[in-house]
């Protein structure tokens, strides 16, 4: 479940009091793991995904009532209440939070004492490497109404060039400033939120997306690590051939990687994104893991991703470096759903890493119409060296999957976990809790049983439902958490 799922008064989650209270619910009923999607500040669209940034937070998850008990806001500012709305309106949240947030930054910058000023600081520099380029990244995109560096900035700021920089940065101090501090602000929050659900008991699973947006101050400043020509243009994009999820591929647009180039410095941009996304979390998914055993380049310019070509990735040598600078022995989930091949499946099992085992990718049919008993998906399939999941962030609801299967389908779902229609959802909740798999995810939208209408996301698609289901308050404390802890419990997956 992402933070912008949580209940908030302001019309997206943040890392106010639900979210405690979320880690106090979910700690009390034996639930130790807390997967999240990935946290970069989102432009158009507003997927986890397609972030401005790699390393910076996402400044909608500010706690406006944090600030005011901090002293940077006034009471009448935190009584504030957006407009009630059945799933998160990125639009009516930003209208309100935003002055709220610039507000309080600028109430930090002129009164915050000598003690807080020296912590912001001390902040600033040790994360300046990419906190100043993100700011001006953001100040600028205000400047020009566009995120879009490579299509509507001058050609000095799209090629950086120094005196260019250099002005940018003279002239846009103030809100660089701003965004400075709502970093600081972000990050401390996060921290806070972190050691607290750690101290329960609870670790936080993150999610670094393989590839960064093109409208991304990580594209802006890194055209040399990237696919991109000598006038900045990007050459090719990032997708998959044609899956289950489309028939059609997915063509994420994303610019793709020079591998070459950056194994030159020993793929120090990535080292480094490994270590921030350690500070937020305890345990990492990498997303479309296979990507660094082969990705999918599709020429710029084409209108699907039918037309691209599988070319080799860093492979073993990648994982090589990262374990020579971060241990050999790494807390991540290697996602390799989709067209996956032996060499994938080997770099994988070579790192020691756990794939993902999808339930509802499970009832499937073998060449002779039989039911495929040897799907790796079926619980009677699952190894102990992965995670287990009813569906993920890009799958239907387990209840609104079930309810769109073929009548042969569900005939085998029903006999596979021998109930009712109305059993199903349960009965695979505790299938996978009694697998062998050493971690088991479900879904808040699971544990809740709620329809399609609760879907997070729809892959390929663009739309106002996607990323933007929310729980509601007393959703928090759902007795549902109840069957969690007493299958969990049953099965040796959890001290309660």
């Amino acid at each position: 479940m992402h933070i912008t799922s949580l209940p908030s008064q302001y019309g997206v989650g943040d890392l106010g009091d639900e979210a405690y209270r979320f880690v106090d619910s979910i700690s009390d009923n034996g639930i130790s793991l807390w997967q999240i999607l990935p946290t970069g500040p989102t432009g158009f669209g507003d997927s986890p995904y397609a972030a401005r940034s790699a390393f910076a937070g996402n400044e909608l998850f500010i706690s406006p009532k944090a600030l005011y008990l901090a002293g940077w806001l006034e009471v009448e500012d935190v009584l504030q209440k957006a407009p009630p709305s059945e799933r998160v309106d990125y639009g009516e949240a930003r209208k309100m939070k935003m002055p709220l947030l610039f507000k309080a930054a600028t109430n930090f910058l002129s009164s915050a004492s000598e003690e807080e000023m020296a912590s912001f600081k001390a902040f600033r520099k040790e994360e300046g490497w990419w906190l100043e380029s993100y700011a001006l990244f953001q100040a600028l995109c205000a400047k020009y109404n566009d995120s879009r560096w490579f299509l509507t900035w001058p050609k000095e700021l799209r090629i950086r060039e120094e005196k260019a920089i250099k002005k940018a940065e003279k002239e846009q101090k103030t809100l660089m400033d701003i965004y400075c501090v709502l970093q600081y602000f972000f990050y401390t929050q996060w921290d806070k939120l972190k050691k607290y659900a750690n101290e329960k008991g609870v670790e936080i699973v993150g999610d670094i997306p393989i590839f960064v947006a093109s409208d991304s101050v990580d594209a802006w400043t890194n055209t040399e690590l990237l696919q991109f020509d000598e006038n900045c243009v990007q050459t090719a994009s990032a997708g998959v051939p044609p899956d289950a999820f489309s028939a059609t591929g997915q063509l994420w647009g994303n610019p793709l990687y020079d591998w070459d180039r950056m194994e030159k410095d020993g793929y120090a941009w990535w080292i480094k994104r490994i270590k921030a996304s350690f500070r937020l979390s305890d345990v990492i998914r990498i997303d479309h893991f296979r990507g660094f055993e082969a990705y999918w380049r599709v020429p710029q310019g084409e209108e699907t991703a039918i037309n691209g070509e599988w070319i080799k990735g860093p492979g073993q040598k990648f994982f090589d470096r990262v374990k020579k600078e971060l241990g050999p022995s790494l807390p991540i989930i290697a996602e390799d759903l989709g067209v996956i091949t032996e060499e994938v499946e080997a770099l994988r099992d070579d790192n020691g890493l756990p794939g993902m085992k999808i339930l509802q990718f499970a009832f499937g049919f073998n060449e002779n119409g039989d039911f495929d008993t040897t799907n790796e998906y079926l619980i009677h399939n699952i190894g102990e060296v992965s995670v287990a999941y009813t569906g993920t962030h890009d799958n239907n609801t387990t209840v609104g999957w079930y309810r769109s299967l073929d009548d042969r389908t569900k005939d085998i779902v029903r006999r596979y976990f021998e109930c009712s229609d109305e059993e199903v959802l349960w009965k695979m909740i505790r299938a996978l809790l009694m697998s062998n798999a050493m971690w088991v995810i479900i879904p808040m939208q699971d544990i809740l049983g709620l329809g399609e209408e609760a879907r997070m996301n729809v892959p390929s698609t663009c739309g106002t439902s996607n990323w933007s289901w929310k729980m509601r308050a007393e959703d928090i404390t759902s007795p549902s958490f109840g069957g969690i802890k007493y299958y969990s419990s049953l099965y040796g997956r959890s001290g309660s």
